[in-house]
C-alpha cells in the first residue's frame, strides 16, 4: 500500500500511513486487549484507519467465537465491539473514509444491508466516535471541546451511554499526581459525565442516524 498520498501532505500535516505488517506487530504487544469485545481502543490520528480496522477486526473475531450461534447476542455485540473503536482526525476526507472502512467490515461480518437497524445503528455511532477535529487542541472541527461517548451494553438488546470531555480523561496523570490537590479523589468522583443518557435499544440508535452515509449527522 502507499504510505502517504500526496508529498504536500505530508509536508503539510506530517502524513503518513503505519504499513500493515507493523500495525500488526504493535497491536500483538496488547494481543489480549484487541481480542476483548469492551476493550476501547482510542487513535488520536486515526487517517483511514490503519490502526482502527485490524482493532474491529479482532473484535469481531472475539465475537464470533463468543457469540456466533446466536444471531441476537451476536448483533448487539458486534455493536458493542464498534461502540469501544475510537479515533479523531484532522483532515475531513481521511475521517470520512475510516468512517466507511469501518462500516463495510461490520457489514461485510454480518451481512447486511442499508435497510437494516445495524446498519443505522452502526453509522450513527461512527458519527459520534470517529471525530474531525485536532487532536492536540482536543477541539473538533467546529472549535468546540471534543468529547467522546462512553458506550456500555447492559444485556437483553439495551445500551448505556455517557459523554465525557476528552481533555478531562486526558487530565488523568495530573489529577493523580502525589502533591496534586484532586490526589485522594477516586476516578469516580473526577471524570464525571456531561450528559448520561437513558437505555437504549438498537432500534433507538438506528432512528437517531440521519443522512446516507456514514457519520451523516
Amino acid at each position: 500500500m502507499n504510505l502517504i498520498k500526496s508529498k504536500k501532505r505530508v509536508s503539510d500535516h506530517g502524513e503518513v500511513f503505519t504499513p500493515p505488517w507493523l500495525v500488526e506487530k504493535m497491536l500483538d504487544l496488547v494481543k489480549g486487549e484487541t481480542e476483548r469485545i469492551d476493550a476501547r481502543f482510542l487513535e488520536p490520528a486515526c487517517g483511514s484507519g490503519n490502526f482502527l480496522v485490524p482493532v474491529l477486526q479482532r473484535k469481531l473475531a472475539a465475537v464470533e467465537l463468543k457469540f456466533g450461534k446466536s444471531d441476537f447476542e451476536k448483533r448487539h455485540y458486534s455493536l458493542l465491539a464498534l461502540m469501544c473503536t475510537y479515533g479523531v482526525e484532522l483532515l475531513p476526507d481521511n475521517i470520512a473514509e475510516c468512517r466507511t472502512n469501518l462500516l463495510e467490515i461490520l457489514v461485510d461480518y454480518m451481512k447486511i444491508d442499508e435497510s437494516d437497524d445495524l446498519y443505522k445503528a452502526a453509522s450513527y455511532v461512527l458519527s459520534q466516535n470517529l471525530v474531525h477535529g485536532d487532536a492536540m487542541t482536543m477541539r473538533a472541527q467546529a472549535g468546540q471541546p471534543i468529547s467522546f461517548a462512553e458506550w456500555g451494553y447492559l444485556g437483553k438488546g439495551k445500551y448505556q451511554r455517557r459523554d465525557f470531555r476528552f481533555d478531562v480523561l486526558t487530565g488523568s496523570s495530573a489529577f493523580s499526581a502525589e502533591d496534586s490537590l484532586f490526589a485522594h479523589l477516586g476516578k469516580h468522583e473526577i471524570f464525571l459525565p456531561i450528559k448520561i443518557y437513558s437505555p437504549m435499544s438498537m432500534r433507538d440508535l438506528a432512528g437517531a442516524f440521519v443522512g446516507d452515509a456514514p457519520g451523516g449527522v
